[in-house]
């Protein structure tokens, strides 16, 4: 790929352009084998740039702080409290700006290159309450001015908390320490859950889980603030190292892998089994996969129960050379902010603090309540993935994460153009600006192919025709990511963000007619289960079917392998006369296909019948 110029495949645009969905997508498969995604180089080097921005404006403000002296003199005082919490809010702040995770081109994010407070601060912009009818004063989709003057306040509260001097002082485990005091983190420690209620694609976008805990730690002792963050941090590791422990991450491994400029075209080829026919993971992706893992386990352990220095010094180098690998990569998400906080974190806790041991809280109840909690989470988040976000659950690079695609008639695009506040298109249109039309269609198609790599793809695209009936390929086909992207200003990769809720959002500013927007929603799959839930469900009248899938029917299917997907459904409307079909569910057989599991290939609905889902599904899409 060229430095400013993208990496195009080798084939006639105006041909491939006239293929079936399925055929367009195996050459970009075998294209993104050896170039990833073909973005210019250019792209890398403005995530390293940026990487630079944040790093230098944390050093800004931990300099700053009276105290602490210039970068020369770091070493005196970098295991400082207040360096710690200045770097996590500054962090929030660099997060929830749309500077971190979800912004540039690597999440098709172009024109402009981030959302986040572009939407935010601006009233009738999509929100998306999380509670709309358990909460009140949340109900409702349109930004009003007290959202924007209540997210200004959260911007406000966080650069207050880091122009502001350490004010505490206590006795660290090797001389005195500063902190910041309550009334620098609690304005901010409030306001980012009441912002969260009103929109909840804020509170994601913020990184709760990784920043806003260990906010409210820091209002603890300082040793019960270094105990708490040293298990948040373990948890952090074990959670994620949990969640691989299927069948997918293999196929998330061989994506980045082979997309990532510093490997050799051999090692990303090396990712497939037999490249370019057969795309699915090596045993060298799949000997990557239980490696991560191991690693994720092992390393945090040995940090929770050493008591020699040499094996901590070892234990550390083992995650520090994992998370430089993961920054070096430039993986897609754009996630590397992230993972140098996580990189700090680790050396600042257990080099820096390493004399602060579980034991040396002042309050014995801490490390249980921070471990009740975290945990508690976490497994809430495995067994029912559908009721929480795959980040606050830390299931972080797994491959199951819930996801959606977006059916669009072409003629209602120009409708949301309109009627929804916003800015920039979809993909497509973003990239027409930059490189024209034909290069435009092929590398928004790059995106499809990064999905399709990944066995959840397999199921979207082969629900397509189920959802968009018989003329499925006249519908303009986006990924959900893109559309939040485009309406709400932020996603990476959280399907809670851009499911009915979102499409209930569009449908109370545009009117859409059956059949103008059909979606589908894939859930992720519980821990320990091969079962994905689905939901197909049309702009205008709700849900017309359900079921599920099983991964075990995906992981041996090539990613342009997406016709005749094996289907159990649970719920179907009947589109002859719009009357609801109910059929027994299936019970669920995790190693084989029995007489009652059997797939379904019922006919696809048509795009252009008007369906009535079984019940009145109206309110609960507009809220």
């Amino acid at each position: 790929m060229g430095f400013l110029s993208p990496k195009m495949p080798p084939f006639n645009v105006h041909f491939w352009h006239w293929g079936r969905r399925s055929e367009r997508i195996r050459p970009l498969c075998q294209h993104w084998g050896e170039h990833g995604i073909g973005l210019p180089v250019l792209i890398n080097l403005l995530y390293w740039l940026k990487l630079v921005g944040y790093l230098a404006g944390a050093l800004l403000f931990i300099t700053a702080t009276p105290g602490i002296g210039p970068l020369a003199e770091i070493g005196t005082w970098w295991t400082q409290p207040v360096v710690f919490q200045k770097l996590v809010i500054w962090s929030l702040l660099f997060e929830v700006c749309g500077l971190g995770s979800g912004s540039g081109p690597l999440t098709a994010r172009f024109l402009p290159p981030v959302g986040g407070p572009l939407y935010w601060l601006r009233p009738k912009t999509v929100r998306l309450p999380p509670w709309p009818r358990t909460v009140p004063f949340t109900r409702g989709t349109y930004r009003t001015w007290f959202d924007v003057v209540l997210f200004a306040g959260m911007l406000s509260a966080a650069v207050w908390a880091l122009l502001s001097p350490a004010d505490v002082v206590g006795a660290g485990s090797s001389g005195t320490v500063t902190m910041l005091g309550p009334v620098a983190l609690l304005p901010l420690a409030l306001l980012v859950p009441l912002v969260g209620l009103r929109d909840k694609t804020i509170f994601v976008a913020a990184r709760s889980e990784v920043y806003w805990l260990p906010l409210l730690m820091f209002l603890l002792p300082f040793a019960d603030m270094i105990v708490a963050a040293k298990i948040l941090l373990i948890l952090t590791w074990w959670a994620a190292g949990t969640s691989k422990l299927d069948k997918t991450f293999k196929f998330c491994l061989a994506a980045q892998v082979s997309q990532t400029l510093i490997s050799p075209r051999p090692l990303r080829r090396s990712m497939f089994r037999r490249f370019p026919d057969d795309m699915l993971p090596s045993w060298r992706a799949s000997l990557l996969a239980k490696l991560v893992p191991l690693i994720e386990f092992t390393a945090p352990l040995v940090l929770l129960l050493s008591t020699n220095r040499t094996v901590t010094l070892a234990a550390v180098g083992v995650l520090a050379t994992f998370h430089l690998l993961i920054i070096l990569m430039i993986p897609m998400g754009g996630l590397i902010e992230w993972n140098a906080y996580l990189l700090f974190a680790l050396v600042y806790l257990f080099i820096g603090h390493s004399g602060v041991s579980l034991a040396s809280a002042e309050h014995s109840l801490v490390p249980v309540l921070v471990t009740v909690l975290t945990v508690t989470l976490i497994v809430w988040g495995n067994l029912r993935p559908d009721h929480v976000s795959y980040l606050m659950a830390m299931r972080y690079y797994t491959g199951n994460w819930a996801v959606s695609m977006w059916a669009f008639r072409p003629e209602v695009l120009p409708t949301i153009d309109s009627a929804v506040v916003k800015y920039g298109g979809f993909a497509k249109s973003q990239l027409k600006h930059l490189f024209g039309e034909q290069v435009a269609e092929v590398l928004a198609h790059k995106f499809f192919t990064f999905r399709s790599l990944y066995p959840h793809g397999r199921a979207l695209f082969g629900l397509i025709p189920r959802a968009a009936g018989a003329d499925h390929e006249s519908y303009y086909v986006a990924e959900g990511e893109i559309v939040a992207h485009a309406i709400v200003g932020w996603s990476c990769g959280d399907g809670h963000i851009h499911n009915e809720q979102l499409l209930g959002a569009l449908q109370e500013r545009c009117h859409f007619q059956p059949g103008d927007v059909r979606l589908i929603v894939l859930e992720s799959a519980p821990f320990g289960s091969d079962r994905q839930e689905y939901r197909l469900v049309d702009g205008a009248t709700g849900e017309i079917e359900r079921g599920h899938v099983l991964v075990g029917d995906l992981v041996n299917r090539q990613p342009w392998e997406v016709d005749n997907l094996p289907v159990r459904i649970t719920r179907q409307v009947d589109v002859a006369s719009t009357v609801a079909v109910h059929t027994e569910a299936v019970p669920y057989v995790p190693a084989q296909l029995d007489e009652q599991d059997t797939p379904d290939h019922t006919p696809a609905p048509t795009a252009q019948a008007p369906l009535r889902a079984p019940h009145d599904n109206s309110t609960r899409l507009h809220e």
